[in-house]
């Protein structure tokens, strides 16, 4: 009998809030570590090294993971105060996101690519629904009861995310519709122009109309073999990206309106429970929300304003990892003061 209560008593300090708190904020403190000391390139050819990369990976989904375990755990308590829905939604959003990360890996590390649009997107999508469903049952299931003040911020910071998801996630024929093009282009078309000037002088450069052509195809023959022992992806997933390419606009349309809308949330969620008696859960899920649209506006920089030079572990996608760390110490702190205060109750009944 002794060995039992020990065995239970060492497993319950083993999940203790406490304990769980500290091992979240180890992880993140190590995941800084790991991209502040090797997320520098070795160089501009080679690039991040591959071990680095598995290593943001292993960071980035084990504490998507982790707090996929622990909102699940608020899901199947019956004594959640803001409800087992909202973390059923969180949870899931936690767990596409761990999903969505191994299938981006296995794309980039082990087929080498870097497609526009990847079946990880479909979980990534499947993630923002699911977030913003759980946030809003959140929302509505306490009344909102905020000042002139509070909502004139919650209008100023929408206003700021909007801004903020067209200017960095806009592509580049978006950002020309709207006058916002970059000055590169323009350098390129004022130059181009001599360019085909000089094409009309062709017949004075007779010998190097013979070459070039020379030299072409040899460049166009060479360029397929490198393709070729470059990808290491089989032929289906090459037709998958082709077919997948096409919604690349759309996708990250989604993404942009997903991100503001979750800033919004966050928000509110932060104004209507800064004082309440569950605001340190409601605390971190805002702070996870907002780690989590600082990292995805700079991975959309990266990938469309960067021309072509992204490649994941930059230093400021570990933001991806301190949100899932802040979503799981959310749901860690709200089920230690909702357990905490039925057993409070059960005290004063027996008393």
């Amino acid at each position: 009998m002794s060995s039992t209560s020990e065995k239970s008593s060492t497993s319950s300090s083993l999940l203790s809030a406490q304990t769980l708190v500290i091992a979240g904020i180890v992880w993140a403190v190590m995941a800084l570590l790991f991209f502040l000391l090797f997320s520098v390139p070795l160089s501009a050819e080679e690039g991040l090294p591959l071990w680095y990369s598995i290593g943001t990976y292993i960071f980035e989904c084990g504490a998507y993971f982790g707090a996929a375990l622990v909102c699940f755990r608020n899901w199947q308590s019956p004594h959640m105060v803001s409800g087992r829905n909202v973390w059923l939604g969180i949870g899931l959003g936690m767990l596409f996101y761990f999903i969505a990360g191994v299938l981006f890996g296995i794309w980039e590390l082990y087929f080498g690519l870097d497609p526009d649009v990847s079946p990880a997107d479909a979980f990534y999508l499947g993630s923002y629904v699911v977030l913003i469903g759980g946030m809003v049952v959140a929302v509505t299931s306490k009344r909102l009861n905020l000042e002139i003040w509070q909502w004139g911020l919650l209008a100023g910071i929408a206003a700021f995310g909007i801004a903020v998801a067209i200017w960095v996630a806009a592509p580049d024929s978006w950002r020309a519709q709207l006058g916002m093009a970059p000055a590169a282009t323009q350098e390129v078309v004022t130059e181009s122009e001599p360019a085909t000037a000089a094409t009309g002088r062709a017949p004075a450069l007779d010998n190097s109309s013979k070459i070039q052509p020379k030299a072409a195809a040899t460049d166009a023959a060479s360029a397929p073999e490198e393709e070729e022992a470059e990808i290491k992806a089989p032929g289906w997933v090459m037709a998958l990206d082709k077919q997948l390419a096409p919604y690349k606009n759309a996708i990250n349309l989604f993404y942009i309106v997903g991100d503001v809308f979750l800033l919004i949330i966050a928000t509110a969620l932060l104004l209507a429970f800064w004082g309440g008696r569950f605001s340190q859960s409601w605390r971190m899920i805002a702070a996870a929300t907002f780690s989590l649209y600082i990292a995805d506006m700079y991975f959309k920089w990266r990938d469309t304003q960067a021309e072509g030079s992204y490649q994941s572990g930059s230093l400021l996608e570990v933001f991806f990892v301190f949100s899932a760390i802040l979503f799981g110490i959310g749901a860690i702190l709200e089920h230690d003061i909702s357990t905490r205060s039925r057993q409070s109750r059960r005290s004063r009944r027996a008393a």
